[in-house]
């Protein structure tokens, strides 16, 4: 990775690494239309008010402002004012407000994935940036949304994840219809407070927790040792249900949340044998969601936090009478591509794209060197033609120094060779039906 970068916080990946991040990115883009979703991308602003519309994340958001206001004068960001704009913090908020305003050209239920830049206020750390790029799917009904989908999101992101050069994973699934049933169950009725408490029970301990259950929310230690006996139920099957019941609470709600994760985990399991667990202690930290619940973390990097998140949204969008109910996930493609490269999961063969430098035998043969690469690029080979007619020697140097693989030779007759500077083999060649090997054809990824 770059290093020593004058901006914390914004990462910057060098020509191999950035290989990496694109061979990422197609793998996503590939899953993603085999499974019918239509890309779309959405303006990189929004105002106060659209974004801080759910949840409570504004200390992370960058506002947007001019330097001067039309008087001349510095402008001040008016962070009470709804209309002032800022940057986007997530994916999800802004195709909210696009599902809305284009609801009338939309076919729907609307299968969309985007990728696209967004920005948080964050500390930046490994696998924090205050600018990283998000891939993300959704499926948004008019009026209601099968279940089935959330079932479908699960098996398209376990396929996804499993076509990139990462470790195992797990695919951690809850449901917080399960959780606030639970909780109304055991006389909690300020549940969101609660899923706000067990959100932290990673980064605080069980203990920590306990206290807050306690002291923000007037539990009794009875309460809060069913709280967590709840988020302490993890299984790599459906036998979390029968955990939870044994835990002696009747809700109705609880009792849907529970049928509703049964079905995801049972369908994921089978789809993806290992990856999948059902982890009652998944809460998600944004108020809009209502039911399935995901998050992800690499098996012996879960340090790293979650490599892709998301869940079902039924109030998020909405106009007039009309609800566009949705669920959908979100991965952290700066977080993964940063650890793939940290830890070598996968290179890049070579930093360029290039296949083949057409030398100069002298400053007069420049034109006929272009007419050489121009026959090797209509059939799709990358070709630089060299800048000067410098010795030999020090044009295949050049090449050997940018990666490029082959060198390309017309003599004073108009034979063509062509050597590769790897191995020295060099042989004739017709431009018009030369073709390399195809593993050096275009950069390849090379997995750990």
């Amino acid at each position: 990775m770059a290093r020593n970068a004058s901006l914390s916080g914004f990462p910057e990946w060098l020509p191999q690494e950035r290989l990496v991040e694109q061979h990422v990115l197609d793998t996503l883009r590939r899953t993603f239309e085999l499974h019918g979703f239509s890309s779309i991308e959405t303006r990189a602003v929004e105002t106060v008010g659209q974004l801080l519309r759910k949840g409570e994340i504004d200390k992370e958001v960058y506002a947007l402002s001019r330097l001067q206001d039309d008087d001349g004068n510095a402008a001040s960001a008016a962070k009470d004012d709804p209309n002032q704009l800022a940057l986007h913090f997530d994916l999800t908020v802004p195709f909210a407000r696009y599902v809305v305003e284009n609801a009338g050209y939309l076919s729907f239920p609307f299968r969309r994935y985007q990728i696209q830049k967004v920005w948080r206020g964050e500390r930046p750390q490994e696998g924090r940036a205050r600018e990283f790029t998000q891939a993300d799917i959704d499926v948004v009904a008019d009026g209601e949304l099968p279940f089935r989908y959330d079932v479908e999101l699960a098996l398209v992101i376990a396929e996804a994840l499993s076509a990139l050069p990462i470790p195992a994973f797990k695919l951690r699934i809850n449901n917080r219809k399960l959780a606030e049933g639970f909780y109304r169950g055991i006389g909690l009725s300020d549940t969101a407070g609660v899923l706000r408490s067990i959100d932290k029970l990673e980064k605080i301990g069980a203990a920590a927790v306990a206290g807050l259950l306690k002291s923000e929310l007037g539990a009794t230690d009875e309460q809060a040792e069913k709280a967590l006996a709840l988020a302490s139920i993890r299984t790599e099957d459906t036998s979390f249900v029968e955990q939870v019941r044994a835990l002696g609470i009747t809700d109705e709600l609880m009792e849907e949340g529970l049928n509703e994760l049964e079905q995801v985990v049972a369908a994921a399991v089978k789809s993806a044998p290992g990856s999948v667990v059902a982890d009652l202690s998944i809460a998600r930290g944004l108020d809009y969601y209502t039911g399935t619940v995901y998050e992800t973390v690499l098996v012996g990097h879960e340090q790293l936090g979650s490599i892709c998140s998301g869940g079902r949204y039924d109030a998020l969008a909405s106009k007039g009478n009309r609800k566009f109910p949705g669920v959908g996930l979100s991965i952290g493609v700066t977080r993964l591509v940063s650890r793939i490269l940290s830890q070598e999961f996968a290179t890049a063969s070579r930093s360029v794209p290039t296949a083949v430098l057409v030398t100069l035998a002298d400053e007069d043969s420049w034109s006929a060197a272009q007419d050489v690469a121009g026959a090797l690029r209509a059939r799709g080979i990358s070709t630089e033609v060299a800048a000067k007619a410098d010795k030999f020697g020090k044009q295949i140097k050049y090449a050997d120094k940018r990666g490029i693989p082959y060198v390309w030779f017309t003599d004073d007759d108009g034979a063509h060779q062509v050597k590769d500077i790897r191995s020295g083999e060099q042989d004739e060649a017709d431009p018009a039906a030369w073709m390399p090997p195809a593993a050096d054809l275009k950069p390849a990824i090379i997995v750990a």
